[in-house]
């Protein structure tokens, strides 16, 4: 028995939004203790975590909280781009990669979960 047959996905691109945001909730709490415990970080990677839980189990508070989680990110993003600058390329580049791939996700939900007109 597969492994998508096991949590009742039928599709790939369905598990990919639930691996993103599960990945970026580990990432941010493992990189917690390194930059010395800023609260931002850790409550975003618990969010994080917490709308993986709700994408996978279909629950209607997802959508909400990966909106408010595409606000979270391009705020972090943004500010951390525009005073830390190019000056640690590695940050600046994860930071670029991290709000490319959240608007990305955060696209595909709300065209893939859009109500079909009538």
């Amino acid at each position: 028995m597969s492994f998508a047959s096991k949590l009742k996905i039928s599709e790939i691109s369905t598990l990919a939004p639930i691996i993103f945001f599960a990945a970026v909730g580990v990432i941010f709490l493992v990189l917690l203790p390194f930059s010395s415990f800023p609260p931002h970080i850790g409550l975003t990677g618990i969010l994080s975590l917490i709308a993986a839980y709700g994408l996978l189990k279909k629950r209607f508070w997802a959508m909400w909280l990966v909106g408010a989680l595409f606000v979270v990110a391009m705020t972090i993003s943004i500010y951390t781009l525009l005073f830390m600058g190019f000056s640690n390329l590695g940050v600046a580049l994860g930071m670029v990669a991290y709000a490319v791939l959240t608007l990305t996700v955060t696209l595909y939900l709300v065209l893939k979960n859009r109500p079909a007109e009538a």
